[in-house]
């Protein structure tokens, strides 16, 4: 099983790497990442604002997307939404969704470039049934990976994404990077991995506020690439899927004007390695998935904590407290791509004779902003890329350049990481 990969190191006048834990399985080599830079394109316009529902609530990682393009964003944790569009089209329309709202489409012609509020209507009526109910959900899961070869592309196209990772000690951002990557996505049914290269990052860390310990995230996007659970389902769903999961069909529901089925699922409960549970949203047409969201099962947390941990210092216990994934898929005419894709991790580190515990909190999260299937393999190979360990650089470029990102379109940081930022930087130029 592959999985997310974290540093810990100790503050000495010689610093030794000490933990290493990971939640999908990188070996810790680290390498050089190189920033390329490119004009932004003045023909470029900028679009900002957040996405509410009805009754004013915020809807984070809602998702925007403009119409006859690959162009796609999505909102933060606060609804709040950053948005990039060529001038060619802005004649075009944006679409806006979110789970049990309906679809909203706005005219790119009507928005405002700064403070835009666009509301969605909560779903005012109860979905149809189809006579599912009656339908054991194994058969649909198992239509759910029959049909990948069908819902999923079968030819290599290229993918911009915006990554994003953050440490906290406690409720403390403490550590925040951030890249373009490009991702050479293959064919679904091929049984090569993915490759990827950073175009641009950057990265901020006050080590003043880790005490002891220097906390560093290991594995970057690779981590999302890996939890696209239809490209790679031998790390969630191995052939025994059947034999280690119970499923229960729980409702239907409605993403993108579409009916889908949600399906329950969790490790059957005489199995003592640690695996998943949590709902997967079927497309009720083509059996595509649509969505997925789960958690391991951290009922054997040692053996759990165990998949994340490699080395941690004699005098510390670490326990796991939270492993949650999201993955989404965006449909693009008939075939269904990666969307976005997010990891949260928390980690309790118990010193020996000390009082109180350390907490670690970390979120990786990837969008993807551009799909093309103008892509060549050996241009590709030809590029910088990175290794599956990658760590952002210390040394990469900072936050100090608000037009850093350029024409590229990223998440929106939250208010919280914003004042980080500050405070790091202010905490940095002592």
């Amino acid at each position: 099983m592959k999985s997310l990969l974290l540093i810990l190191k100790k503050k000495l006048a010689y610093p030794t790497v000490l933990l290493v834990a990971f939640v999908f399985g990188f070996q810790s080599v680290a390498v050089e990442v190189r920033a390329e830079y490119q004009e932004q394109d003045s023909d470029i316009i900028s679009f900002s604002g957040a996405v509410l529902s009805e009754n004013s609530n915020a809807l984070p990682y809602a998702v925007l997307s403009v119409e006859q393009t690959n162009i796609s964003t999505v909102t933060n944790s606060e609804g709040e939404f950053s948005l990039k569009i060529p001038g060619e089209d802005l004649n075009k329309v944006l679409l806006i969704s979110f789970l049990g709202h309906e679809n909203l489409r706005v005219p790119i012609s009507s928005l405002q470039p700064t403070g835009n509020k666009i509301r969605l209507k909560i779903l005012p009526y109860v979905l149809p049934a189809l006579e599912v109910i009656s339908k054991d959900p194994k058969t649909i899961v198992k239509m759910m990976m029959d049909n990948r070869k069908h819902n999923y592309s079968q030819k290599d196209y290229l993918m911009t994404a915006f990554y994003r990772e953050t440490i906290k000690k406690r409720n403390t951002n403490v550590s925040l990077s951030e890249a373009i990557t490009e991702v050479y996505k293959r064919s679904y049914n091929s049984s090569l991995h993915d490759m990827a290269s950073l175009y641009k990052s950057r990265k901020s860390t006050d080590y003043s506020r880790l005490d002891t310990l220097v906390f560093k995230l290991m594995g970057g996007p690779y981590n999302n690439i890996y939890l696209d659970v239809m490209r790679y389902p031998e790390y969630i769903f191995t052939d025994k899927m059947f034999e280690n999961y119970e499923f229960k069909f729980l409702r239907t529901d409605q993403i993108n004007e579409r009916i889908v089925y949600v399906i329950e699922f969790k490790q059957l409960r005489h199995l003592i390695e640690p695996l998943y549970y949590g709902n997967l949203f079927i497309d009720a047409e083509s059996y595509a998935l649509v969505k997925a969201e789960f958690d391991m099962d951290l009922t054997n947390n040692e053996e759990a904590t165990r998949l994340f941990v490699r080395k941690k210092p004699f005098n510390a216990r670490v326990s796991t407290t939270k492993a949650h994934y999201v993955i989404d898929y965006r449909p693009i005419g008939d075939l269904w791509y990666y969307s976005y894709s997010r990891v949260d991790l928390n980690l309790k580190i118990n010193w020996r004779r000390k009082l109180f515990n350390t907490y670690y909190n970390s979120n990786i999260e990837m969008a993807a902003t551009d799909w093309s299937s103008d892509v060549d393999k050996k241009d590709f190979r030809s590029k910088d890329r990175i290794n599956q360990s990658v760590v952002i650089q210390d040394a990469a470029s900072g936050f100090s350049d608000p037009e850093f990102w350029g024409e590229f379109n990223i998440i929106e940081p939250d208010k919280s990481i914003e004042n980080a930022i500050n405070k790091i930087q202010k905490q940095l130029n002592r």
